[in-house]
């Protein structure tokens, strides 16, 4: 045990008398490499030696902080200065909303080294059942007229989702642990916290049948997104990957695309960037069908461009464009593919959901796991597998006639 009296060690500190009790201190190394006092405080002369001889032991680990922010002070430095530099556009975003409107409105107040598990715990138990029209003064803002719920004393009851709630738990968790990197706080509370996974609802993918159909009728109708549902539905492509392609993604010669560039809205910007990873960058080989849809494609474009004239404000020289060459929103596209699939008489599903559609043709064909995944682009094996293990209904169909006639005979 630490002697409180008699001679001490240079840089040990001392305990006297302070106010109403007792304080002491330790000659401690900041994060910075800088020496300076850090202080603690206590009613009885027990208490604060209890403190002073954990704050020795705290000391001897590493650095320590003198001064802690709020949470709200440490996520506006560590989206500043860690997310906006460092990570993608959307990923600030999102970030950014939910430390706004989740985060900083129940916890931001409370000091970052003071935050315990119970506080997460009791934060993301009320978040689940709080009205965030009421909490955010969404009511309010409307004009008196318009106003319907809150604000009129009737809340609507606009509970966050399971995943707003995960959202909302994973952001603080990702700042809390570049709070333990930089050395602020000893271990990250929130990770410490479960919360329930949101259920994922499975959405039956289109067969080829229906594919060929919205196709066909795509064609008919002169859709100037054919070629788009053609990548779409034939390689794979993702929403923002075919909306960011560009006429230099494409070698009509060698009969390939390459797949680099995405189109993504993050707050009130369009963006041209890189794909998420590089396992998403590849050549593919286009089938014919994708060729002739694209030479399709850069006819009707010449003929916006000569219609638009000096408004053409093209810049990138994206495939798909609107009738003016700018980019496309990434919401309007899956609105138009719903639209264009209740118009050829087809059951909706989410634009997203045509990967499904391609994975399932390919393992029809009995295509070898490892060119599925390079044609659909998995990071990993395991995606792709995932796809291979799924059982059709035609297989499930099958096999559930099998055991009732063997239930039968043996009946």
């Amino acid at each position: 045990m630490v002697r409180v009296t008699g001679k001490r060690s240079n840089g040990e500190g001392s305990i006297y008398p302070y106010k109403n009790g007792y304080a002491a201190y330790v000659w401690v190394t900041k994060p910075d490499g800088k020496r300076a006092r850090k202080y603690v405080y206590g009613k009885t002369r027990e208490d604060v030696h209890d403190k002073w001889v954990s704050l020795h032991a705290e000391a001897k680990k590493g650095p320590v902080a003198t001064r802690h922010r709020t949470v709200a002070a440490f996520l506006t430095y560590w989206l500043d200065s860690i997310v906006k530099p460092d990570l993608a556009p959307l990923s600030y975003v999102s970030y950014e909303g939910y430390m706004r409107l989740y985060i900083v409105p129940s916890l931001g107040a409370k000091r970052l080294d003071k935050l315990t598990v119970r506080d997460v715990r009791e934060w993301l138990t009320k978040l689940a059942t709080t009205c965030q029209c009421c909490a955010q003064g969404k009511d309010v803002r409307r004009a008196p007229a318009r106003r319907r719920c809150c604000a009129v004393g009737e809340c609507c009851q606009s509970f966050p989702s399971r995943r707003v709630v995960q959202g909302s738990r994973d952001a603080l968790r990702a700042a809390l642990t570049h709070a333990v990197t930089e050395e602020e706080i000893g271990k990250n509370v929130a990770a410490l916290v479960k919360v329930p996974k949101p259920r994922r609802r499975r959405i039956k993918p289109w067969s080829v049948a229906e594919a060929g159909r919205f196709l066909t009728d795509a064609a008919a109708r002169g859709d100037h997104l054919f070629a788009a549902w053609v990548l779409v539905l034939t390689l794979g492509l993702r929403r923002g990957e075919v909306l960011g392609l560009t006429w230099k993604s494409i070698d009509f010669e060698a009969g390939e695309l390459y797949v680099d560039h995405q189109i993504q809205r993050a707050g009130r910007q369009i963006l041209h960037r890189e794909t998420k990873t590089e396992d998403s960058d590849d050549f593919l080989p286009l089938p014919a069908l994708c060729i002739k849809a694209l030479r399709m494609r850069r006819a009707q474009q010449l003929g916006d461009r000569k219609a638009a004239g000096d408004l053409w404000q093209d810049v990138h020289g994206l495939i798909f464009t609107t009738k003016y060459g700018t980019p496309i929103e990434p919401g309007n596209l899956t609105r138009m593919f719903a639209l264009r699939a209740r118009r050829a008489g087809l059951r909706v599903i989410p634009l997203r959901n045509t990967r499904h559609t391609v994975a399932a043709l390919l393992v029809a064909l009995g295509v070898h796991p490892k060119i599925a995944q390079r044609i659909l682009r998995h990071s990993q094996i395991a995606m792709t597998m995932e796809v291979y293990a799924a059982a059709s209904d035609e297989d499930v169909r099958a096999a559930i006639g099998k055991l009732s006639s063997a239930m039968g005979d043996a009946g």
